[in-house]
């Protein structure tokens, strides 16, 4: 799968990965960085996995509304089939796209394309979620982003789940979870998972 490093005269490319708790603002920031690229009359396509239809079935939204037009996709093979043109890619919610998309965005990097993704790192466990951790250890920039924990003020770094069930994937909003902050992460959890 992997193509042979970029040549003299071809762009390089590379990997950014925007990651934290839920409410943090890293689709957000995704958003910011994809309009910057298109400002810079860069060819731009933008990626989200298809069961993510929480807003919008072809874009991505973040919570404060903002948007860009995306093509929902069933497995991350399916980023290969860019346009030649395209300088970045943008993914959205990393974290529900299956194991090869680290693979996938070496082999975008490795044609010279600035790729740019978003994801949890952690799920409502506290535990690495799906590809997330391979791309982080991949990525030439990584950003984490915090929310604020609705219980304490401080800086919160976990999904805490609010609804009952041990399913990982469980898409919802404010009325599924919220953001805390470890202690309260961890006090919120003291009973409810071992």
């Amino acid at each position: 799968m992997f193509l042979e490093p970029h040549f003299k005269g071809q762009r390089a490319g590379w990997i950014e990965v925007v990651c934290g708790c839920m409410f943090s603002g890293k689709t957000e920031e995704l958003i910011r960085r994809l309009k910057r690229a298109r400002i810079a009359d860069l060819k731009v396509e933008v990626f989200k996995p298809l069961l993510d239809t929480r807003y919008d079935e072809t874009s991505i939204v973040s919570h404060d509304t903002s948007s860009v037009l995306a093509i929902p996709v069933e497995h991350s093979a399916q980023l290969l089939d860019i346009n030649g043109e395209t300088s970045v890619v943008g993914v959205d919610e990393a974290q529900f796209f299956d194991a090869d998309l680290p693979e996938v965005c070496q082999e975008l990097a490795l044609r010279g394309v600035r790729v740019v993704v978003a994801g949890l790192d952690m799920d409502f466990r506290g535990k690495p979620f799906g590809p997330v951790p391979n791309l982080l250890a991949l990525a030439e920039y990584v950003t984490k982003v915090h929310a604020i924990c609705v219980h304490c003020g401080n800086l919160a770094t976990h999904s805490y789940r609010l609804a009952t069930g041990e399913e990982v994937i469980l898409l919802g909003e404010k009325e599924q979870y919220e953001p805390r902050c470890r202690s309260c992460y961890a006090k919120g959890n003291i009973f409810r998972l071992k």
